[in-house]
Formats: C-alpha cells, sequence, structure tokens
C-alpha cells in the first residue's frame, strides 16, 4: 500500500492504497459514461478520485475504500485525479473509522517533468493547500 502523499503522476495502473471518501461532487456525463469526482483521503494527505458508472451512487463519504492498480493522471477534464482505470479496481472495505489528514491535496500541486528522469515527475509548486472542488468549510 502506498501513501496517498508519496503517489506521482505516471501512465501506469500500480497504486495500491486505502482512504476514506470525504465528499463527493455531483454526476455528470462523460460522452455515454457516468462520472463524479470525490474528495478521499488517508493519514498522509488528501486527492481527487473520479469515480465511474454505478460506483457514483453506490459509494458515499465515510465509505472506506481499498484501490488496486490505480492510475495518477490528467482526466479528458485535465485534472489531475487519482482513479481505478481500466486495470483496477476499487472495494468498499469499511466504514467511518480513519484517520485521515486534508491537505495536502496532490490534486493541486503542479508537476513537471524531472530533469534527471524523463518518464518521472516532481513537485514545482502548490496550486492551492487544500481542494479547490471540495473547498474547506469555514
Amino acid at each position: 500500500m502506498v501513501s496517498i502523499k508519496d503517489i506521482v503522476p505516471a501512465a501506469q495502473n500500480n497504486i495500491n492504497a486505502q482512504f476514506i471518501l470525504l465528499d463527493k461532487g455531483r454526476t455528470t456525463m462523460e460522452g455515454q459514461n457516468k462520472t463524479c469526482m470525490a474528495l478521499v483521503a488517508d493519514e498522509t494527505a488528501s486527492v481527487h478520485f473520479q469515480l465511474w458508472g454505478d460506483e457514483c451512487d453506490a459509494l458515499e463519504p465515510g465509505d472506506i475504500l481499498r484501490l488496486s492498480n490505480g492510475i495518477f493522471s490528467y482526466n479528458r477534464s485535465n485534472h489531475l485525479v487519482l482513479r481505478a482505470g481500466k486495470r483496477g479496481a476499487i472495494h468498499k472495505v469499511g466504514v467511518f473509522t480513519m484517520v485521515f489528514a486534508e491537505t495536502p491535496n496532490m490534486s493541486e500541486i503542479r508537476w513537471v517533468p524531472d530533469p534527471n528522469h524523463s518518464n518521472k515527475y516532481v513537485q514545482e509548486s502548490v496550486i492551492s493547500p487544500h481542494s479547490r472542488i471540495f473547498p474547506p468549510l469555514p
């Protein structure tokens, strides 16, 4: 299992993580696919997570989820998101009892190619310390 703070953008389905679903956005249609954006977190950080199809209705805030073979990359809307993708899977493994940290939000970091490794990315700067899609409550 990888901590959310340790994920980096990649074109590989190799992220195995466990986190709690904190919030869900509205459901939208991308072509014939139903999608919704969620905010998930573990004890180290948070990230935007893209739900697909039936996941949009089946999963709720407070659900603890386990991701197998996930991917952290840009979606069609050019947002950096964690998602199961075609080769990955998401499973509900519990509810409500998990320590989490909402900051930093790994989707709100600007990533640039690593000058020492052409197929890797490094953090350049923080776009926002929290989620701009799911802003903190006042």
